[in-house]
């Protein structure tokens, strides 16, 4: 039943995974027919403008059938040549082997971690939801899209699923479409001894609906089950396809065989006499070719799209100039000097506050100017203290800025690197910093995708207490500031959390984890030029004329290290302390500002309630580093500082070992 235009995705593909040797063609053969009949006859894209704004979005949750995202992506008419397709997954191609999202035209995400794909595309839909719901006026529909998935067994497998889908039910989202390739094969073959749940109930559970036992290979089920997937519009939609891994392979077919490696030259050879293709490897007739070209069709949906937007920008000026600014990711012109008039406020007022609380203080004076922030907590909203005065939660029928997301941290920030992707909003998640572990694939994501979304973590040492070592944070920040182009803030004070803020939302190509204190912490008094290097990641907090040694402290610390500096003193002895909200950003300042701060020849000593090993590289091998490198234990917090050594008698005594040595 399989058209030659499914067909052609089929033998690109399984050239493309024999050329290099290396790659899945089972997934991609097996999707042919579903994919065929979606980017043909229902997508909404424009291949000559990958970044047309009322686009749908595809996502591709099981990436590792990039083969078939590169292949329609060709056949469509997007900038992916033949040759492109020829140079699957070689040194720096626009075909790696997984889609990477900055890489390739009209790949909209990277994925390859099976279950991020869809709770990425659950936050594109959350995304358009919200700005359809503050955009949209008297029929001028400017925000009316779907996004649609792909995913697989293994996607439906990983925990995350059930997070992003669970939370897609209850929000209703109607505008997000799931394709399900159900063809019961993963790499260890059937998966009847591990997955044999009942999809469609797990997903009528969740509030989805389900259209169930669709033959993925007939092209007009597939048809008739998107149509009726697009006119549900309270819920999301999850189609069941059921297929045969490797569809078409003339002896591999439906075997786990075919999910991993190349079919091999004597397979291809049997498939293209199987199938009638007539055609060499990477040869479309220009028939086929005609029958995907989606540029035309393409441009006259976005023309009609702009008339639209025309209209809506006659009748509603400020709005469409709004929205605008949104897409591009421009900040409002009074940003900064709206920034700089709040800083000046908190240093008038000097309080002595948690950072948590500081942050949130930071959230309301950033919602002053930032309608697109979009904020949200897993379910720990008054401790993380993420919402403000005029914040809306999110529901199924209201729009907002404000979403719950449960007891779900992974998915919360999938989801956030979704709405990001998406574009028009700003959005952070928020959890404990223990809990940052449940996350970190998606944090890693985000980096490895050059996106900027905002993650917010408080109760960042053992200074929560009570709670004890399952939830006190040891090596979680260390571990956080490795992830490469990632920056990671713990401020101090208020006008660090203040600065920290907002360096995170000015920030175009790398994500912030900002790490808040749940005790509270003093203001410390700076000059202009300390208050403005702040953002430069480190700094000299308290410098002494005649130092000796100097004390690098972050977040809860800074306070212990004033207070050592203040004694050393009554002792005849000098120190400088340093501030250092940012290693990494530190890390990017020129060599002359590294070696103002820390000079090369005055011994060095960092303190911070958290793994030690990542301090040596700033205080050299002969340098000391208070901190911690076992669990915590369930105390108040004042006890446990005090149990692990963070006093002003240990910082003491810890220098005078230093600079007598």
């Amino acid at each position: 039943m399989s058209t030659a235009t499914a067909n052609a995705i089929r033998f690109l593909s399984m050239d493309m995974v024999q050329k290099a040797n290396s790659g899945h063609p089972g997934a991609p053969m097996g999707m042919a027919d579903m994919a065929d009949i979606l980017w043909r006859e229902f997508l909404q894209h424009n291949p000559t403008n990958p970044h047309f704004a009322n686009r749908d979005r595809f996502v591709l949750s099981n990436g590792h059938a990039s083969a078939l995202l590169y292949s329609v992506l060709h056949l469509s008419g997007y900038n992916l040549s033949i040759d492109d397709l020829k140079n699957f997954r070689q040194l720096h191609s626009k075909t790696p082997g997984h889609p990477e999202y900055g890489y390739t035209d009209g790949v909209e995400t990277t994925t390859g971690p099976l279950g991020q794909g869809i709770a990425n595309a659950v936050g594109m839909a959350l995304a358009e939801k919200l700005l359809a719901e503050e955009f949209n006026q008297d029929g001028l529909n400017i925000v009316d899209h779907h996004t649609y998935v792909f995913l697989g067994d293994g996607c439906l497998m990983e925990g995350i699923s059930h997070e992003a889908a669970s939370l897609a039910g209850t929000l209703g989202l109607g505008k997000l479409i799931v394709l399900y390739d159900d063809n019961n094969i993963s790499i260890d073959g059937k998966v009847d001894g591990w997955f044999t749940e009942n999809i469609p109930e797990r997903f009528s559970s969740y509030g989805w609906h389900v259209i169930a036992n669709i033959d993925g290979h007939n092209p007009e089920a597939i048809r008739a089950a998107i149509c009726a997937a697009k006119e549900e519009q309270s819920k999301p939609s999850i189609i069941c396809c059921k297929t045969l891994i490797g569809k078409g392979a003339a002896n591999k077919e439906g075997s786990h065989k075919v999910h991993g490696s190349p079919l091999g030259d004597e397979e291809i050879t049997a498939t293209r006499a199987h199938l009638g293709w007539e055609h060499e490897p990477f040869v479309i007739p220009q028939e086929i070719y005609q029958q995907w070209d989606a540029k035309t069709k393409g441009m006259a949906l976005e023309q009609k799209w702009n008339d639209t937007f025309a209209q809506y920008q006659t009748k509603y000026p400020e709005k469409a100039a709004e929205f605008l600014r949104r897409l591009a990711g421009k900040l409002p012109e009074n940003f900064d000097a709206h920034i700089q008039a709040a800083l000046n406020d908190i240093v008038a007022k000097a309080e002595k506050i948690a950072t948590r609380k500081a942050s949130q203080n930071s959230i309301e004076i950033l919602a002053q100017v930032l309608p697109e922030l979009v904020g949200g907590s897993a379910d720990l909203t008054p401790s993380n203290l993420t919402n403000w005065s005029n914040s809306v939660s999110v529901l199924p029928q209201q729009g907002g800025n404000y979403v719950h997301y449960g007891v779900r941290e992974f998915a919360m920030s999938a989801i956030i690197n979704g709405m990001t992707l998406h574009g028009g909003v700003r959005p952070f998640g928020a959890t404990f910093l223990m809990f940052s572990e449940y996350a970190r694939n998606a944090l890693r994501m985000a980096s490895l995708m050059k996106i900027n979304p905002v993650f917010v973590f408080t109760h960042d040492s053992i200074g929560l207490g009570e709670d004890g070592p399952t939830h006190q944070p040891i090596e979680q920040i260390a571990t956080l500031r490795m992830i490469p182009n990632m920056a990671v803030w713990r401020p101090c004070d208020t006008a660090e959390s203040l600065i920290a803020w907002s360096e995170a939302i000015k920030a175009r190509q790398t994500p912030s984890c900002l790490i808040f204190s749940r005790q509270n912490l003093p203001f410390i008094t700076r000059d202009e030029q300390q208050l403005a290097n702040i953002r430069r990641g480190g700094y000299v907090l308290r410098a002494s004329k005649a130092a000796k040694a100097v004390l690098i402290a972050t977040g809860s610390e800074v306070e212990l290290a004033l207070n050592a500096q203040k004694v050393l003193a009554e002792q005849g002895i000098d120190v400088n302390v340093v501030s250092m909200p940012s290693t990494n950003i530190f890390d990017q300042q020129d060599a002359a500002y590294q070696q103002s701060v820390l000079p090369e020849n005055l011994p060095r000593i960092a303190i911070e309630a958290g793994t030690t090993s990542g301090w040596y590289k700033y205080v050299g091998l002969n340098g000391k580093v208070i901190g911690l490198d076992r669990f915590g234990e369930s105390a108040p917090a004042n006890l446990l500082f005090k149990e692990f050594g963070f006093t002003t008698e240990n910082v003491v005594a810890t220098v005078k070992q230093l600079i007598i040595s």
